[in-house]
């Protein structure tokens, strides 16, 4: 009987790609220090941590701080509203990019398409401070939109009314981003096989059975990946944004985690505190995106990703 034929040895293969591990090394080395070495510093959580002491100076109070914020007044109230703002913000933030590039993929004249690509995508390129002043001058008391609503005998002050904080939070942010993130859909659309689309018509499809039967199971991949991409950031809501749009009148909508811990860490300087909040954000949503990732295998009739 023959002997099967051995494939090549780990040392082998990495001679053979041994000019590709190499390009990886600069890559891996900006990861090690800029996200590993700074995992030293969750120890702060852990401590009594005082700066002139060092992390490793300061005495251990074990799970103390993470005790103290479970049992604070403030506690179920910031969690409630990073996830309302996370999870509303992927529900209505997750499709309209979709819909936007079968649209633009549906356009026959490629001069159009990039016109209205251009004009999309500009919003993504503003930055945080020029929106929010953007939604302050137009929703504010003296507004525009306020005076259209004058014409109708309606009037409300939407940036200290905690009510309207999260949909102008939500929908401001999709019309910044919704261009640019439609691109990879784009991408995936223009790479369909035509032949495809080509038989198709010849079968007398219509465009929304075209969509249907071609474009979405060619889009589903890629869905499925940014969908647990993005599962796996609900927790990570950015403070910039929902800081500047804080009003004295709005905090009970507007305060979430990632606000909590920048005004306990940095301006009340309590580290050790701030450190486990934003730890324990950590955990969660880690906790969300495994979570999330064995739901979409399962979907998927138990194959991986």
């Amino acid at each position: 009987m023959n002997k099967a034929v051995a494939g090549p040895s780990l040392l082998e293969k990495i001679k053979q790609q041994k000019i590709l591990l190499f390009m990886l090394i600069p890559g891996l080395l900006l990861t090690f220090v800029f996200k590993y070495i700074p995992m030293y510093g969750v120890l702060i959580a852990f401590k009594d941590y005082n700066p002139l002491q060092g992390v490793m100076g300061s005495p251990w109070v074990g799970f103390q701080e993470f005790q103290q914020f479970l049992s604070s007044p403030n506690f179920m109230t910031l969690l409630s509203n990073t996830l309302k703002l996370s999870v509303y913000g992927l529900l209505l933030g997750f499709f309209p990019p979709i819909i936007l590039a079968i649209m633009l993929n549906q356009l026959l004249s490629q001069e159009a398409k990039k016109k209205i690509q251009l004009v999309l995508y500009m919003p993504n390129f503003i930055s945080v401070i020029v929106i929010v002043g953007m939604i302050f001058l137009f929703f504010s008391a003296e507004g525009p939109v306020n005076g259209i609503l004058n014409h109708f005998g309606m009037k409300t002050n939407f940036m200290t009314d905690p009510i309207f904080f999260r949909p102008l939070y939500i929908l401001s942010g999709i019309w910044q981003g919704m261009g640019w993130a439609s691109t990879l859909y784009t991408a995936t659309l223009v790479n369909v096989d035509t032949s495809l689309i080509e038989a198709a018509q010849l079968d007398g499809a219509n465009i929304f059975q075209r969509i249907r039967h071609i474009d979405l199971p060619a889009l589903k991949p890629v869905m499925v990946i940014q969908f647990i991409l993005a599962a796996g950031n609900i927790m990570n809501v950015g403070y910039e944004k929902a800081f500047l749009m804080q009003t004295d009148l709005n905090l009970t909508a507007s305060e979430i985690i990632s606000t909590y811990v920048y005004k306990v860490g940095l301006v009340s300087g309590d580290y050790s505190y701030s450190t486990a909040v934003g730890l324990f954000n950590s955990i969660i949503n880690m906790i969300l995106l495994f979570s999330v990732n064995k739901i979409v295998e399962k979907m998927n009739n138990g194959e991986g990703l």
